[in-house]
């Protein structure tokens, strides 16, 4: 009973890191926790730990970007969408829609994903390949509503696991030339409401019943704190012109997990 405490705690604190260091870095943090949950020999998550983990992430991004959200929500109020917040808040809306989209139409075989390491081998190959592309390009320009557009749609496609969310959004931005300082905010803004959807939906097929409440709000706590960190690490990366580095990352794991998967035994 008590080494069962013991590895569950274990267990959900080493998911909780992993989370918390890969939701904000370009790696994807749904690749990586495919990837600890086979190393740790979990057939499936408790449906719960997610939506806990999105909770701990949705909190980090209110916290951070706390007085954008109080503009945009002003310039709602005052149905002033003329000033820089007031058309954030309408590009917020158009980029939120292929995400939503895509989430509600495509849920079920992104989420048949979640079982391959074939599968994030070669999402985080494509995510390292748009990381390293994405700042060669030149940018100066603010966002337009194609550029919000294309970006919701990356969102929606970094449902797929090893497909990083900040990673394909930003890159995304950077690629139409859109000035980074605007489109790593605007990136970030975007997955509140994504965040507040994948709750919603997961939520959904929630039956609580034996929750260990202890142990989620643990891993919440947890995912925040770090995650907190690795916001404000990607920042500083960013804004250093050291975004690509992280294509070296998700080559390299990606070929071994390739590697990894055909070397299996059929």
């Amino acid at each position: 009973m008590v080494q069962n405490i013991y590895n569950r705690i274990i267990e959900t604190l080493i998911l909780a890191i992993v989370q918390g260091i890969t939701e904000w870095l370009p790696i994807s943090s749904s690749g990586h926790l495919v990837i600890v949950q086979k190393w740790l020999g979990l057939e499936e998550l408790p449906l719960l730990f997610p939506v806990t983990l999105h909770l701990g992430t949705l909190c980090v991004v209110l916290l951070t970007f706390w007085r954008d959200i109080a503009e945009i929500f002003k310039a709602l109020v005052q149905l002033d969408f003329k000033t820089d917040e007031g058309k954030l808040a309408l590009y917020i809306t158009v980029g939120s829609v292929p995400t939503a989209i895509i989430g509600v139409f495509f849920h079920d075989i992104f989420e048949s994903l979640f079982y391959s390491l074939l599968a994030v081998g070669i999402a985080l190959l494509i995510t390292g390949f748009f990381l390293y592309v994405s700042e060669r390009r030149k940018n100066g320009k603010d966002l337009s509503w194609l550029d919000s557009l294309l970006v919701g749609i990356a969102q929606g496609v970094a449902i797929i696991p090893g497909i990083s969310r900040s990673g394909v959004t930003i890159s995304t931005g950077l690629l139409r030339r859109v000035k980074k300082e605007k489109v790593i905010r605007y990136s970030f803004l975007l997955s509140i409401p994504a965040i507040i959807g994948a709750v919603i939906i997961e939520s959904m097929n929630l039956t609580v019943s034996n929750v260990d409440t202890a142990t989620l709000l643990l891993g919440a706590i947890t995912s925040m704190i770090v995650g907190y960190a690795s916001l404000k690490l990607l920042l500083k990366i960013i804004l250093k012109e050291r975004f690509h580095l992280f294509a070296y990352y998700c080559w390299t794991v990606g070929v071994i997990l390739i590697l990894y998967h055909f070397s299996q035994p059929v």
